[in-house]
């Protein structure tokens, strides 16, 4: 199935903590990053997630926020290491794509923010998603 999520990471599920409604995932991606999800406990259920399950993390590029370094006291978890490979702006957003452990992922962010941040080719940056933002699906 074709998507527009173009934020796709083949993994393997490390650990689930399930609880009355949500749950948390766990995932080891093919880079060697740790990433979290929060979903429905259903969810879990209906894709049968269990620890050593091959998996793909699914993240809209909308979802994914980039630093200039580590961020700490701040509730998100799943933050990626990478460099900018390539920024294109336009008027209002930008497309930033970021080489990490193991493949790419794009961020769509506002240009002010590329401005800001100082955002080129080559930039060293952390790509911070939140666990509520990361979809799992069955490899």
């Amino acid at each position: 199935m074709s998507m527009s999520i173009r934020n796709q990471f083949p993994g393997t599920v490390t650990a689930v903590t399930v609880g009355e409604a949500m749950a948390s995932v766990k995932v080891r991606l093919a880079g060697g990053q740790d990433i979290t999800a929060a979903i429905t406990t259903d969810a879990v259920k209906d894709l049968g997630l269990a620890e050593g399950l091959a998996v793909k993390a699914l993240v809209k590029s909308t979802e994914v926020a980039l630093a200039t370094g580590p961020v700490e006291g701040i509730s998100i978890r799943n933050q990626i290491a990478g460099t900018v490979a390539d920024v294109t702006t336009g008027g209002a957003m930008g497309s930033v794509k970021v080489t990490v452990e193991g493949g790419e992922l794009t961020a769509a962010i506002t240009k002010d923010a590329v401005e800001a941040l100082g955002l080129a080719a080559g930039t060293s940056v952390v790509a911070l998603i939140k666990s509520t933002e990361v979809s799992l699906a069955a490899a």
